[in-house]
């Protein structure tokens, strides 16, 4: 072990400084100063707080807070010096507020420990990046729903098992993604509510013997209660697993909204374009145009994921209350912030920009006998079971494919063969449009009750703010 020392502020106990590699190795401020606006919020609450309770004067109180201001200034400014031999954010942050002010500095972690204080910050940090992340997940839905109601009567197919199945319009298509934002927007809603209860004041473990008044720094700093439990308050990081859960959700969608935008970019489908500034060419093929931006949202799903289960690793048989272990919660907690408001940040700039290529959807509708199922269903409405039906219309794909010609493209004499129950009017279910239009539900694929979803998803995002 190194002979190189340090020291710290709380090593009063310690018969000799711990070695400087450990400390170096304890130390998280290289990732949770980033926490610093949080921290000082709640060092603020709790001067307050303990200056209602008498601990401290309201001239202390004054010296601190304006202390805790500069010292805001000077990180924003860059005018701050973060030192690893103080460990942590808190530490950092009250040594130089004692540096300033003197000791009353010392005074302001009556009543707390960096154990409540932690879990404070960690929950409003989360709680303000969520709030964060819901604003993304906002603009890319209006996105989303405005390109939908361009593309509203734009016919393409629609697959199952990446097989043509019936046609769609791609406009329908994207109210699909939108549909699965709604519920990643709820998901994230619903973890806020579990990271907005308040840890301050439990103290190391067991609460403190002051009198502090905890409802007061709940309703300062905007929580909705204090916890119950200052056991579970230090030690529970539920909230930071359940927001990985979340995001990694999310980050699931936003995968399969990539993997259908790279394939619909490809020389095969030649469905869409993307701008040219979400892509990238390659290095020795000259005619590339890559789609760089899907394809990393794609990928960075597996950090997200990971870190997932780095959290559920990390509190695994953990005794109560708080443990070292914990440290470890927040670099994975905020990697995987900070990859999800980059990709939906991404995808919020990309998706209004894509370009339809309105006849080579077309087309491909046109292949792969689409409108099988509406011809099943024209032949049931003339009295015919749908299992009966459905062997007619396979007989008559089967012909299709003999002869090289989609349904549309038989002749009346051709698909009657196959049911004499079929007439003039088959023609008006075989057209792609028609095939669309007849689906006029809600949920459906005509083009008016897209518009109408577009209308309900525009009018909820605007209930949201």
């Amino acid at each position: 072990m190194s002979e190189e020392k340090t020291n710290q502020q709380w090593g009063g106990r310690f018969n000799e400084p711990t070695d400087a590699f450990v400390a170096r190795f304890t130390a998280s401020v290289q990732f949770d100063q980033r926490m610093y606006k949080q921290d000082i919020r709640g060092s603020v609450a709790h001067a307050k707080m303990l200056t209602k309770v008498g601990v401290l004067t309201e001239a202390e109180c004054a010296d601190i807070l304006k202390g805790l201001s500069e010292i805001e200034s000077d990180i924003e400014n860059g005018n701050f010096e973060w030192s690893i031999e103080l460990e942590d954010v808190h530490m950092n942050i009250e040594a130089a507020l004692t540096k300033k002010i003197g000791i009353t500095g010392k005074k302001l972690h009556t009543g707390r420990s960096r154990n409540d204080q932690v879990a404070t910050d960690i929950r409003l940090y989360v709680r303000d990046e969520i709030d964060n992340i819901l604003a993304e997940i906002t603009r890319l839905q209006l996105g989303i729903a405005g390109l939908a109601r361009q593309e509203a009567d734009t016919v393409m197919p629609g697959f199952t098992h990446l097989q043509t199945a019936q046609p769609v319009t791609f406009g329908h298509h994207l109210m699909a993604w939108f549909e699965m934002l709604s519920r990643d927007y709820e998901r994230f809603v619903d973890c806020r509510k579990r990271v907005n209860i308040l840890p301050l004041g439990a103290a190391a473990l067991a609460g403190t013997t002051y009198p502090i008044d905890r409802h007061m720094t709940t309703e300062l700093l905007g929580f909705t209660a204090p916890t119950e439990n200052s056991l579970d308050s230090v030690s529970d990081r539920d909230f930071a697993i359940e927001f990985c859960a979340a995001s990694s959700i999310l980050m699931m969608h936003m995968t399969r909204y990539s993997e259908e935008l790279v394939m619909w970019a490809s020389a095969q489908f030649n469905f869409i374009n993307l701008p040219d500034r979400f892509c990238t060419g390659s290095s020795i093929m000259p005619q590339k145009k890559n789609p760089d931006v899907p394809e990393l949202v794609r990928g960075k799903s597996g950090r997200v994921y990971g870190h997932l289960m780095s959290l559920l690793t990390l509190m695994k048989s953990q005794p109560l209350a708080y443990n070292k272990d914990n440290q470890e919660d927040k670099e994975p907690l905020f990697d995987a912030i900070d990859t999800v408001k980059g990709c939906l940040r991404a995808f919020a700039d990309m998706v209004p920009a894509i370009e339809a290529k309105h006849d080579n959807m077309r087309e491909a509708a046109l292949r792969g006998f689409s409108t099988a199922t509406d011809l099943a269903d024209y032949v049931v409405r003339k009295g015919i079971p749908f299992r009966d039906a459905h062997e007619i219309v396979g007989k008559a794909v089967a012909y299709g494919i003999e002869q090289s010609k989609d349904l549309g493209e038989m002749s009346l004499e051709e698909l009657q063969q196959f049911s004499d129950q079929i007439g003039d009017d088959v023609f008006e279910v075989l057209t792609l449009d028609g095939s669309v239009s007849a689906r006029d539900h809600i949920g459906g694929t005509a083009p008016n009750q897209v518009r109408q979803a577009c209308d309900r998803a525009e009018k909820m995002l605007a209930q949201r703010n």
